[in-house]
């Protein structure tokens, strides 16, 4: 197999299903190196047998931070990764009636090894940039629908993530929308146990 498959923990130590972090096999060498990004035979026999539709890739510059965004009426899974640079990777459960509801998971992805990171739907996704600039790049489940874009404050105190501790001294930069989204809300009805939209 090209991929190891690791589950993601909560700091409580409770696995949160459906989470990967995902590691390719890289063949190196003087000239350079190989690697599959991607195989569907492996993430299939993983027990990943989604089916991508888009691909999607942005820059961004240290510092930025693009979250925590998920998608309401087409629900998205992502599989991340960055193609250079670094950056800390988050995905937030927003799954209601998941054992860990509210809880998020962060790795850092990096271009040196390439690592992967499986966010299926009903998780609200984000990232920062710790390198000077990182280029990320992502496999989507749905298309982008822009009417039904939905997102949660980034630093909201009910979810607890720990930006600084990857990057104490990097001032997060946001645009102005992600600023202005809502805080996590425990009673709301969010997504079903399966990733699909419940909620208003």
């Amino acid at each position: 197999m090209a991929f190891e498959f690791k589950p993601c923990i909560a700091s409580d130590g409770t696995e949160i299903k459906g989470l990967f972090q995902i590691t390719p096999r890289i063949f190196g060498d003087s000239r350079g190196y190989f690697l599959e990004s991607y195989s569907e035979r492996d993430f299939s026999a993983a027990g990943l047998k989604m089916k991508f539709v888009q691909d999607n890739q942005s820059k961004s510059s240290k510092g930025v931070l693009r979250g925590l965004h998920f998608q309401t009426r087409h629900p998205q899974g992502k599989l991340v990764r960055v193609l250079s640079g670094s950056v800390y990777d988050v995905a937030v459960d927003l799954r209601n009636g998941s054992a860990t509801f509210g809880r998020y998971f962060g790795v850092i992805l990096d271009g040196e090894s390439q690592n992967m990171f499986y966010v299926p739907q009903g998780f609200a996704h984000g990232f920062f940039v710790l390198s000077d600039e990182a280029v990320f790049s992502y496999k989507c489940t749905d298309f982008y629908d822009p009417d039904g874009e939905g997102g949660l404050m980034w630093n909201d105190p009910a979810l607890g993530i720990d930006w600084k501790a990857v990057a104490p001294d990097v001032r997060p930069l946001l645009s102005e929308k992600d600023g202005k989204h809502p805080a996590f809300d425990s009673s709301k009805n969010y997504f079903d146990i399966n990733g699909k939209w419940t909620g208003a």
